[in-house]
Order: structure tokens, then C-alpha cells, then sequence
């Protein structure tokens, strides 16, 4: 189906700044979040799925969004997470045999509001000059101030506690029963490539909610842990930084990702803080410390670990770094079975580079294993 959009929409940046589109569908609405934006070429129904982006409006760099569809086994979570979609070209029609249906008929069933034809290549180029900031993408263009009122109250996210909003209320099983290795993860945001990927490694996963403690995750007798990526602040997650602690303390092995690096760090004493305008692509050169080797990843975060602190810290080891920005994007515990990366390693979208930590994940469980075993 061939459509063209003319109800008028705007952005409204928290500093005043306006840009203009026409609503996708031409539906009228109203959405208000962080805008931030993702350089991804391919991908956008797994990014709009993704937990880690919720409470934010997307802004898609590449300049074509919708031309090959939606596909229902092409989600990373059970809905929508995107406060709002923002982009170019927005495709009503779409090429690809295999797709279930149109990425409008998807944004329409999942009740997102998207706003299209406008000039992204500026709007992304005003945020990197200027940081990301709390936005509102309406088709109310002649009340202007009423959303300026409307935009200064939402809250910032910085300090903002989003996990509790993408959990799971209850607990849940993902694998084979009767598989080798048994791994607790905490979801404060999980991805369903995560999990896929240590399924199909052989580990039989119990998924617990964002507040649970480590006396119930502990009571399934796992093999190891693992703590995932997510929306928000790391620093008001006060249940997870205490279960991470714990986690540490027992020495037990230890796997996270994203804000899920973040809490590792925080329970080791180190801080985070929010980042200019944050990576989000799947297209970022990293350095694997150990190794020498070039990673591509894929990224998805808006705070980061601190830097100095880090490196000063007598327990732990930078292993990664972000080759555009020197940010720290891979620690361990040099006496511990710890280990986090601040990007994607299950990517979905983005390259495999970085799958090998899986690996290096199970590797150490089953080290463990072997010595309690052994004791």
C-alpha cells in the first residue's frame, strides 16, 4: 500500500528547539520521552522492541524505515518499547516475501505514535552538538506552549528508575530442563536474543524479576549468574547492586550486560554517570584489552562506568574500550569469576563479533563446576 502522510507533527525539544513532519498514518497524537537516535542501517523492529530504549523517542539515521516489514518472530521483547518513532522516509509498503505485515500495521497494533518526513540528518547533528534531552513529538503544532508546559514536567532520565517498568512480574523458564548448566538472570530489561544465545549453549535459564533477592536466586542452586541490560539510571537499582554484591561476595560466576555492566561496576563501589548524548548503533569499534583484537558492536546505552575510578580500583581490570571515546566498555574481577561488557554481544540487530563472551561466560561456569566438584 502506497500512502502519503499530511497531517502536520513537530518535535519540541526541552531547550525550545522545533522540528517539523507529518504524522505517520496520519493519525493524531502526542508522545513525550528522551530522544536520542540509532545509526543502524537494518534492525529497527528489534530496536523498537528493545527494553533498554524504553521511555525514549527513536530517531532513526538511516534514511529509509518500513521497506522490508515486520516479521512476528522478530521481537526482542512482548511489545513496543520506544516512547515514539521519529524518521525520514517512512516505507507504507514493503518488499520482502517473508514479512507478516507492514511496519505501520506492527507501530498501529503496538499503539505507537511516529511522526515522519523530517530532516533527521539535522536533528540527530543538533543533538550531538547539544546532548540528548527530554522531547515531545505531537500533531498539536498550534499549542506550542501548552506542551512546553506540558514537556517540563516529565522527569529526566537521569535518577529515573525504569526496570521495574520491563520486568517480568514472575518468574519463568527458558531452555531444556535437563540441560547442562542452570543460570539465574536478573531481568531489569532483557532481550530474548540473550536469552536464545545461552539456551542454544546448553544452559537451562531461570528469568527473575528486577527486585528479587539473592536468597531466592540462590535457593534454585544455579550455576552461575547473569544480569541484564535495561532502560534508565543504573544508580537507583538498589536491590540489584545489593543481589550483585552478594553474587561477588559467594563467588560465584558472573555475566553482565549493559546496565547490567553498570550495577557490576556500582557494586563494586564504582559510579556511573549519564553520558552527552550516549551510543546506540551497531556499527562501534571496541578494543579487546587481552586480546589486541578490533570488535564491531552493537550498543545501546545512555550512562556509562567511570573511567578513573575504574582504573584505580584494586580489584578490577578494564578488558574493553570504546575506540571513539576511550569510555570504558568492558571490566572484570581480577580475583573474582566477574566480567561485564557495555554493549551488545547477542547484537540482534548488529555483527558477531562479540559472541565469543558467551562462550567465555560458560567457560568459567564450568571451570567453577569442576573445582567445587572436586572440593
Amino acid at each position: 500500500m502506497k500512502y502519503q502522510s499530511k497531517r502536520k507533527a513537530l518535535i519540541l525539544l526541552a531547550d525550545g528547539t522545533v522540528f517539523y513532519g507529518k504524522a505517520v498514518g496520519d493519525k493524531e497524537g502526542t508522545a513525550f520521552g528522551e530522544v536520542c537516535f540509532n545509526t543502524g542501517t537494518t534492525g529497527y523492529q528489534e530496536i523498537f522492541t528493545d527494553p533498554s530504549y524504553f521511555g525514549q523517542l527513536m530517531v532513526t539515521t538511516n534514511a529509509h524505515i518500513g521497506n522490508y516489514g515486520a516479521r512476528e518472530e522478530e521481537v526482542e521483547s512482548d511489545g513496543v518499547k520506544i516512547a515514539g518513532l521519529i524518521c525520514k522516509n517512512f516505507s507504507y509498503s514493503y518488499s520482502r516475501p517473508d514479512a507478516d505485515y507492514s511496519l505501520q500495521e506492527f507501530l498501529d497494533k503496538n499503539g505507537l505514535f511516529s511522526i515522519s518526513d523530517v530532516d533527521t540528518r539535522a536533528l540527530v547533528s543538533y543533538i550531538r552538538d547539544n546532548g540528548a534531552m527530554n522531547a515531545v513529538i505531537s500533531t498539536r503544532v498550534d499549542e506550542l506552549d501548552a506542551l512546553r508546559e506540558e514537556l517540563a514536567k516529565v522527569p529526566s532520565m537521569e535518577g529515573l528508575e525504569l526496570a521495574s517498568s520491563v520486568s517480568t512480574r514472575e518468574p519463568y523458564f527458558v531452555g531444556e530442563a535437563d540441560a547442562e548448566i542452570r543460570i539465574a538472570a536478573l531481568d531489569i530489561g532483557i532481550k530474548k536474543n540473550i536469552l536464545r544465545n545461552l539456551a542454544k549453549r546448553g544452559a537451562y535459564i531461570q528469568v527473575f524479576p528486577h527486585d528479587t533477592t539473592y536468597e531466592t536466586m540462590e535457593a534454585w542452586s544455579p550455576d552461575g549468574y547473569f544480569i541484564s541490560n535495561g532502560p534508565g539510571d543504573p544508580q537507583p537499582l538498589k536491590a540489584a547492586v545489593e543481589l550483585a554484591k552478594k553474587i561477588i561476595a559467594a563467588d560465584k560466576p558472573l555475566f553482565g550486560i549493559c546496565l547490567g555492566h553498570q550495577v557490576i561496576a556500582l557494586a563494586n563501589g564504582v559510579s556511573t554517570y549519564k553520558m552527552h548524548h550516549g551510543h546506540r548503533g551497531i556499527n562501534h569499534p571496541v578494543i579487546n584489552l587481552q586480546t589486541g583484537k578490533g570488535e564491531i558492536t552493537s550498543q545501546n546505552h545512555g550512562f556509562a562506568v567511570n573511567r578513573q575510578e575504574t582504573e584505580s580500583h584494586p580489584d578490577l581490570e578494564i578488558t574493553h574500550l570504546h575506540l571513539n571515546d576511550d569510555t570504558v566498555a568492558g571490566i572484570r574481577m581480577k580475583d573474582k569469576n566477574v566480567f561485564s561488557v557495555q554493549y551488545h554481544p547477542e547484537a540482534s540487530p548488529g555483527p558477531h563479533d562479540a559472541e565469543y563472551l558467551f562462550d567465555q561466560f560458560f567457560e568459567t561456569i564450568r571451570k567453577t563446576t569442576t573445582k567445587t566438584t572436586a572440593v
